[in-house]
């Protein structure tokens, strides 16, 4: 339904209410007094619902910032920050755009939680029916979200800081996504693992959905450094083969 036609939808039910109230027997005081509630409830309700929409922008430029400038040095309160601002709109959207996996993946990746990055890119790397694509049944706001993004790519001048971050955060889920996955199982041990390919950082695509839980921030540790938790791994091995 286009713009107008809700405009008129609604016109129709404020004359159909007050018709009524009317035939019930209120004072034109009451109906206006009524009426003039409704809007009211109408207008916070529209305004909470676009403040969702925007959040989910905010999150994309704040976690553009931090993946795309590596040269800055990021305080990891500032990127535990910007990580639970994006698992709060987990709460409030069942079908979040896999485009919030990803930037969640990534970050955790920069503080050197790897077992949330895997949780979280598994989902994007691993699992087909966490694809755009196959959101056939969308969520209130997850169309919330799609009409003010399609808005946006037509009128870039709108929201040309949000545009330029989700382009950017794509380009990146397309290039690093399965790369980072396998970066962060070959670090959390190999029952992390899916079938692979035989190509180095390469994984293959599985259909069976992995358990996600969302880890609390107080979790987040420094980690042992990658080199020497990859030459423990591999030395495990060498004796297990032997």
């Amino acid at each position: 339904m286009t713009g107008t036609g809700k405009l008129t939808s609604k016109a129709i039910a404020v004359v159909v209410i007050v018709a009524m109230l009317q035939a019930v027997g209120f004072s034109p005081v009451v109906m206006v007094l009524i009426t003039g509630i409704v809007f009211v409830l109408w207008l916070v309700t529209r305004r909470a619902q676009a403040r969702e929409v925007e959040r989910i922008f905010d999150f994309y430029i704040a976690a553009d910032a931090i993946l795309r400038e590596e040269e800055r040095r990021w305080y990891g309160f500032e990127i535990a920050e910007v990580i639970e601002h994006g698992e709060s709109l987990l709460e409030i959207m069942p079908d979040p755009p896999p485009l919030n996996y990803y930037a969640l993946g990534a970050l955790y990746h920069r503080l050197g939680n790897y077992q949330a990055t895997v949780e979280y890119l598994s989902r994007v790397a691993d699992d087909e029916q966490h694809d755009e694509v196959h959101r056939t049944a969308p969520s209130p706001q997850l169309r919330r979200f799609v009409t003010m993004l399609r808005r946006i790519e037509f009128h870039p001048a709108s929201a040309p800081q949000a545009l330029a971050a989700i382009r950017s955060l794509e380009r990146a889920r397309q290039r690093n996504a399965a790369k980072l996955l396998f970066d962060s199982r070959s670090v959390v041990g190999p029952e992390s693992f899916t079938p692979a390919d035989n190509k180095v950082g390469e994984v293959k695509e599985v259909h069976q959905e992995t358990s996600f839980a969302s880890l609390p921030l107080s979790a987040i540790s420094a980690p042992p450094p990658i080199s020497k938790v990859l030459h423990d791994v591999y030395q495990d091995e060498t004796r297990a083969s032997n």
